[in-house]
């Protein structure tokens, strides 16, 4: 039987892994993806890296997220982990919905998630992290998608894509990022500037509005407005533009991006996910390192998949069935952090690390 995790690494990650193999002290940022329900693949990763592997770490560690990564994050930022993600796993599963859910009940569900593992004590834990340092990516709408009328968001959304498949630059017609991040450190990626952008320093306030635009897919979920501390407009998910975050995460640096995924290949947009010639940038894979479900293993859970967001609609008035299924995943994935603690702990990663071949341009 073949391993259950793949590591694969960047030229700079890979070249210092061979040599050193892999301490906590030598990641610098810590990334977490879009991708809905794909996230319940890493849970148990998740508990492992924060509550054991992490547990001892003193100097600041800078977590980028967006979407589902960003609530993961801000579940992982708090002063007990594992007990935080548990929550937001349990509440994620448990979602249940009419067969037509309007884009208010979606919102109105994705708040309840949000409150049950994010109340104001544990957002004050967010903030005063020993070592966490949250950040979030959510998107700035401009012109049509920032409207509220579906029809003209649907117009927006698809001239958007249509230029998108010419050149990401043109993303910059329609959105605008923004960031929203720790202000006790500045994060080594804040000077990233391949499209217009927004900072905005996240405190008790913005954090739990920030989280849900961060995660607000546009046409299902309503946009969000009114976010204290940053500019006027109508923010949606921080995956339009960072769907796998293809970000410029740290310069002249030998350090670290650990990057759990759910996939072996990156995505830089949410609409890119069809167009097969768009990779990432090189130089911002450079210290990479993805850990990631291998194939052999994604093959053995049920209906031999991953969880993804259609299942919505697969089990549409079977909630029960899906609310399984999902259990069923999130059980058989508790190997994959004993795994990465023991090719880590070992030093077992210096042979199993393999380069980042295919992924990038």
């Amino acid at each position: 039987m073949g391993f259950n995790l793949r590591f694969i690494a960047g030229p700079k990650a890979f070249a210092r892994i061979r040599d050193k193999g892999l301490d906590s002290d030598d990641v610098a940022v810590l990334a977490g993806a879009s991708g809905a329900a794909k996230w319940l693949v890493l849970s148990h990763l998740d508990r492992v890296i924060f509550s054991s592997w992490l547990k001892d770490r003193q100097k600041p560690l800078f977590l980028i997220g967006t979407s589902i990564g960003a609530w993961r994050f801000a579940a992982l930022s708090q002063d007990r982990p594992a007990t935080a993600i548990a929550k937001l796993e349990s509440a994620y599963i448990n979602q249940r919905y009419s067969n037509n859910p309007s884009p208010a009940d979606i919102t109105r569900e994705s708040v309840r998630i949000l409150d049950c593992f994010l109340d104001d004590a544990r957002i004050g834990q967010v903030l005063a992290h020993p070592f966490c340092r949250l950040s979030l990516l959510a998107v700035r709408c401009r012109k049509l998608t920032g409207s509220g009328h579906p029809a003209v968001l649907v117009a927006g959304l698809a001239l958007a894509a249509v230029t998108n498949a010419v050149s990401r630059k043109f993303l910059k017609l329609f959105f605008e990022r923004a960031l929203f991040f720790d202000p006790r450190n500045r994060p080594p990626f804040i000077s990233m500037n391949q499209f217009p952008i927004c900072r905005v320093a996240l405190d008790k306030h913005n954090i739990k509005a920030a989280i849900l635009a961060s995660g607000s897919i546009p046409l299902l979920m309503q946009g969000i407005t009114d976010i204290s501390g940053a500019p006027e407009g109508m923010y949606r998910d921080g995956g339009v533009i960072d769907y796998h975050l293809d970000l410029p995460f740290l310069k002249k640096s030998d350090k670290i991006v650990l990057f759990p995924h759910f996939k072996d290949t990156v995505i830089p947009g949410w609409f890119d996910k069809k167009l097969f010639w768009r990779k990432p940038c090189r130089s911002h894979m450079d210290n990479v390192l993805l850990v990631t479900p291998s194939r052999e293993f994604i093959a053995r859970l049920p209906y031999g998949r991953i969880p993804d967001r259609k299942d919505f609609t697969r089990f549409r008035g079977r909630d029960d069935q899906r609310i399984d299924y999902w259990n069923q995943v999130v059980k058989m994935c508790e190997c994959l952090g004993h795994e990465f603690m023991e090719t880590v702990g070992t030093g077992a990663i210096r042979h199993r690390v393999e380069p980042m071949r295919g992924i990038v341009l």
